[in-house]
């Protein structure tokens, strides 16, 4: 039963040959309707979302995948403030050993005042498949925010617009994506964010999720996509500088994917 799934999983990673980006537990948990949140996981989301730091801050996360011990993926982000900009760098890898992919990206993001955020990315792309070998690739991204009123952020993301292929002599495609939404906040407790995503070739995906702190260092999450219909859910705890967040994702056929993520703010 578990070899039958390894192998469903395999089929569908070899399908989609495309990054599969961790955006992290908090943005996770709110059912990845993350492109007008600000979080120093935007550096894996939407970039822009880091050009309100004012702190370097670090996070890694584990993910296990479909809870099948074989696969997992591993990311970290990084966001430093320098001068008038943020340097974000993120990395990733994800797959088993028949099929891996590494991701690293390096990002630059600005404040043109309190209300517009821009970001532009460089991505380093790996794909290592057994008895095929190694390709590589790159991509960019571009992304920005922008407060249209006291209480509501608007997003938009454009990933890889010129759909990079890993090498001239294949067809594996970095697709290219496109994401807009909204964050708002109605209170110092409650954050409701919503996301529509197209991917090339695929249909587009609505994302809605919410945020709501139960006190000031304990937050609960939760949120749905709808192609195709996941739900997700997570928590995150704040003690001082440290800065723990789990969530878990739930996909209607290969099942669950919890991940944790442990951060610092210096």
């Amino acid at each position: 039963m578990k070899l039958n799934k390894l192998l469903v999983v395999l089929s569908f990673l070899c399908l989609n040959a495309k990054a599969q980006v961790n955006t992290g537990p908090r943005i996770t948990a709110m059912g990845g309707a993350g492109v007008a949140l600000q979080d120093v996981w935007a550096a894996q989301k939407n970039q822009a979302g880091i050009a309100l730091l004012t702190k370097p801050i670090a996070s890694l996360a584990y993910e296990n995948k479909f809870l099948i011990k074989e696969i997992s993926t591993k990311s970290a982000v990084f966001a430093i403030p320098i001068k008038k900009y943020v340097l974000g760098a993120s990395f990733q890898n994800y797959g088993i050993n028949a099929y891996r992919e590494t991701q690293s990206g390096l990002s630059l993001a600005r404040a043109f005042g309190p209300k517009l955020l821009t970001a532009i990315t460089v991505n380093y792309h790996q794909l290592q498949i057994s008895n095929y070998g190694n390709t590589r690739a790159f991509s960019v991204q571009v992304g920005l925010q922008y407060q249209a009123l006291p209480n509501l952020w608007l997003g938009a993301h454009v990933a890889n617009p010129n759909s990079s292929k890993y090498a001239e002599t294949t067809d594996l495609i970095i697709p290219a994506h496109i994401q807009f939404g909204g964050s708002y906040t109605f209170s110092d407790k409650l954050i409701i964010s919503t996301e529509l995503e197209k991917i090339l070739d695929n249909k587009a995906d609505f994302k809605t999720g919410i945020e709501y702190k139960i006190i000031k260092a304990f937050a609960i999450r939760g949120g749905v996509s709808m192609n195709p219909f996941k739900q997700y859910a997570g928590f995150g705890l704040a003690l001082e500088n440290l800065l723990v967040d789990f969530g878990i994702s739930s996909h209607p056929i290969l099942g669950y994917s919890p991940q944790i993520s442990l951060g610092y703010e210096f």
